[in-house]
């Protein structure tokens, strides 16, 4: 079984209002391996996954099972013929409980009604194989996006699929869940389950990988095992140049106190919790923390977007009302949010429209008309300043791939000339090459005077663009380091400091 072609992919097409995106891919994925796809924000690897999940129908080419050719018409012919996908993006029914989740559209009957009992029992059976700790019972949005992301990864593997792609499945898990991640995909290889592993993190692919295929602006690259390769050989593979160095050089110089947080506690859980901190006017700030330790809630907070109980916030010495978002953005704070699926774009609206949006009243002429040309000039100004992948401006933010969705929105936020940005998770899903340009755009407006608030899940991103590091851990600041003067060993120890700590007693 290990010599044989699980999965063949063979000279597949496809092509987009007339913009061709794939152009003659190949891959070929053995059983019982993982196979990792990288390339490019919009080199067409969603794409090519899509055409093979039946979502999408390819212009030509073939999909091959076990040797046996399927041109699935849609994801629910695929999924009967053995294969599954976790999306990039999750859809999932919020309102409905874990195990609605996993079984929607093939419900256990017993007789006319829903056998709820097997149903339980073969979720909890599943979550036991796959060493899950979490109740079946419970409602998706009563779950973070991390422990969600882990119920799809388990309604994938329900199926008993022959072949499982994975699409960013990392991009919102915690370190222990990654392990955890993994150690589902070690009982998969060894079960013979082919698995397609998409990702931009470099070192998950070394970690993870039995083979490595590259794409580049939807054309077939090469395949290489994952021994022959090193991180500056898929880099280049990818953009088809070198890149010299991970990060650009920290060229911004914090200067003055711009901000000042002071005794900022906010309502409902995971709650901050009398937060006093300084940004400084071209300052990055990096914000650290484990999952549900407040990075999401503060920055939500300081823009307005999450009920403050207590506590100041001071820009230049005067005290500010940032009371909801509209009056923050009138305050010159831009946020960009962590889920932009769910908070951050309109995906069925085009890319004018989702990059003018939070700029809409500087397009109004005296009769209050919209001006399009403005918005036009400005939409197309954005394409060019961030190299958007897209046939044009009027293109829908759901045919994007998610790096390029993301930069329309830094796009967005950038147009209303704010002094402060908040970005929660700015690189989530952007490839390598992608990331470097928004860590220079990033250092770019720190230079310029504007300041910075970072939230990321990544270390070495912190560690690599930041001037500061402000860690926290179960709600409170736990610690304000300097970027050049700390250790990942450090930021972990602050992140855990209030985890099992009596101070929780009052709360």
């Amino acid at each position: 079984m290990q010599d044989e072609y699980l999965l063949q992919i063979k000279d597949v097409c496809k092509s987009f209002s007339g913009v061709q995106v794939l152009k003659n891919v190949c891959l070929n994925v053995r059983s019982g391996t993982v196979h990792s796809l990288m390339g490019e924000n919009g080199a067409g690897k969603s794409t090519l996954m899509k055409c093979l999940f039946g979502i999408y129908k390819q212009d030509s080419g073939e999909f091959h099972i076990t040797g046996e050719q399927h041109n699935f018409t849609d994801p629910k012919h695929a999924l009967e013929n053995g294969v599954s996908m976790v999306h990039q993006e999750l859809n999932q029914v919020l309102q409905r409980t874990i195990t609605d989740n996993i079984w929607l559209g093939r419900y256990p009957k017993k007789g006319l009604f829903v056998d709820e009992k097997k149903m339980f029992d073969d979720t909890k059976a599943l979550f036991d194989r796959l060493n899950i700790h979490l109740d079946p019972k419970i409602r998706l949005d009563k779950l973070s996006v991390s422990q969600r992301q882990m119920v799809e990864i388990a309604k994938a593997v329900s199926y008993d699929a022959k072949v499982i792609v994975l699409d960013e499945p990392t991009s919102s898990l915690t370190d222990h869940e990654v392990d955890l991640l993994f150690k589902i995909i070690d009982v998969l290889r060894k079960e013979g389950v082919g698995v397609v592993y998409i990702s931009h993190k470099m070192e998950e692919i070394f970690r993870i990988s039995d083979e490595v295929t590259v794409l580049r602006d939807g054309t077939y690259i090469g395949t290489e095992d994952i021994e022959n390769l090193t991180m500056e050989k898929i880099v280049n593979m990818m953009v088809g140049r070198e890149l010299e160095e991970r990060f650009p050089p920290k060229t911004n110089i914090p200067g003055d106190v711009h901000m000042v947080v002071k005794n900022l506690t906010t309502k409902y859980p995971p709650i901050v919790k009398d937060a006093n901190f300084e940004l400084r006017r071209g300052e990055i700030l990096g914000v650290a923390g484990l999952v549900g330790a407040g990075r999401t809630e503060m920055v939500n907070a300081i823009f307005g977007a999450r009920t403050i109980v207590s506590g100041e916030i001071y820009v230049d010495g005067k005290i500010i009302d940032n009371g909801d978002p509209h009056k923050s953005i009138n305050n010159r704070f831009a946020l960009l949010t962590e889920e932009r699926r769910e908070t951050g774009l309109y995906p069925v609206a085009d890319i004018t429209f989702n990059t003018t949006i939070a700029n809409i009243q500087s397009y109004k002429n005296k009769l209050g008309l919209l001006v399009d040309r403005g918005m036009k000039d400005d939409t197309d100004l954005q394409i060019k300043n961030m190299r958007i992948k897209t046939p044009n401006r009027r293109a829908k933010m759901r045919s994007l791939s998610g790096g390029n969705q993301q930069k329309v929105i830094i796009g967005r936020w950038l147009l209303t000339n704010p002094d402060i940005l908040l970005m929660d998770e700015p690189t989530r899903g952007i490839d390598v090459g992608a990331k470097f340009e928004i860590y220079q755009l990033i250092i770019n407006l720190a230079k310029s005077g504007k300041s910075v608030i970072m939230v990321s899940s990544e270390m070495p991103e912190l560690l690599g663009i930041t001037n500061r590091i402000m860690v926290m851990s179960n709600g409170y600041i736990s610690g304000i380091v300097n970027t050049d003067e700390t250790t990942q060993t450090e930021i972990f120890n602050l992140s855990t400091k209030y985890l099992n700590n009596s101070k929780e007693a009052e709360v």
